[in-house]
């Protein structure tokens, strides 16, 4: 099938995008590439060169690709960065994916899949791991933004008949995350600066924990979104919780990194402890993770020693 994805330059959008492409899919990419890399794009993918606010280029791309599904990965999802400028987080995952959904209509699109977020959604839960029916209490304006355009997409379902899967996603780690960023990227922070032997601070005291999942598995729950679904809200996750502390451990060890980690103010927003059930998604999408947390480390810590030697030689 001919599927859009919105996003599909950034770390978690192209490893969805080399998915469908090694399934057989005809894809194209829509991104602005603010975040999102170029090179991160299959040769096999079309490129259209557009941001999800400007609703002439949006409609204009999906009108001229035609697809059957757009997968919606475009967004603001720094946690900091919505605290510091909720309207510009607002103006990018509401405005700019009510865009994507005025253009999938007038289209003809029969289908959006979602990526949402778990973690960001239900403030501190009452229990652990949560399920997707946990009261929702964000605590930034990125988990907000998130809810609110999950209600956008039940009403479109309703009053236009675009049908939707949300995929609520937990902590994603792996190759071509973001290393130079500061915020909400952990185990690429960790890994990277390990390698080059560098310190390492952690937010907080490094006993708040996290569900952190490999990307290669949210790929894998994005082919099970296709046809599988409909209507539906799921959580992408482990359904364990691992702490920081124990990040750090499991990457120095991989890296042989001598250091102690540093220790910084917990940062705004963020939930102390989470991970999310995904016995939804294993029941109605039959889609379980595959990659176990320390090989999934020991594939981003290659990937980052590859990706840092190739700058280095370049230098």
């Amino acid at each position: 099938m001919k599927i859009l994805v919105t996003g599909g330059a950034g770390f978690i959008g192209s490893h969805v995008v080399d998915a469908y492409v090694a399934a057989g899919h005809e894809v194209a990419v829509l991104d602005n590439l603010s975040t999102g890399r170029e090179e991160n794009v299959t040769p096999d993918a079309r490129l259209f060169r557009a941001d999800v606010r400007d609703l002439d280029k949006v409609q204009g791309a999906v009108a001229a690709f035609r697809p059957e599904v757009v997968n919606h990965h475009a967004a603001q999802s720094e946690v900091p960065k919505s605290v510091a400028d909720p309207g510009y987080d607002a103006h990018v995952n509401v405005v700019g994916g009510l865009n994507v959904l005025r253009a999938g209509v007038d289209n003809g699109v029969r289908k959006i899949i979602f990526s949402s977020t778990g973690g960001a959604l239900y403030g501190e839960p009452d229990v652990v791991p949560a399920d997707e029916d946990h009261p929702i209490r964000p605590l930034s304006p990125y988990g907000t933004s998130k809810f609110a355009f999950e209600q956008y997409l039940a009403m479109f379902e309703r009053t236009f008949g675009l049908t939707f899967t949300t995929l609520r996603y937990a902590n994603i780690y792996g190759a071509r995350q973001d290393f130079a960023a500061e915020e909400g990227r952990v185990v690429a922070i960790f890994a990277s600066r390990m390698v080059e032997d560098k310190p390492v601070t952690i937010d907080g005291t490094g006993d708040q924990s996290r569900d952190m999942l490999h990307v290669g598995d949210v790929a894998t729950a994005n082919i099970a979104a296709l046809d599988k679904g409909d209507g539906g809200t799921y959580h992408v996750s482990t359904g364990i919780p691992v702490s920081v502390n124990d990040l750090f451990r499991k990457l120095a060890l991989l890296t042989e990194y001598r250091h102690e980690p540093r220790f910084g103010p917990p940062r705004k927003g963020d939930v102390y402890r989470i991970a999310l059930d995904n016995t939804r998604a294993a029941e109605q999408l039959a889609w379980r993770p595959q990659i176990l947390l320390e090989e999934g480390l020991r594939l981003t810590v290659d990937y980052f020693r590859e990706h840092i030697a190739r700058l280095s030689s370049r230098s």
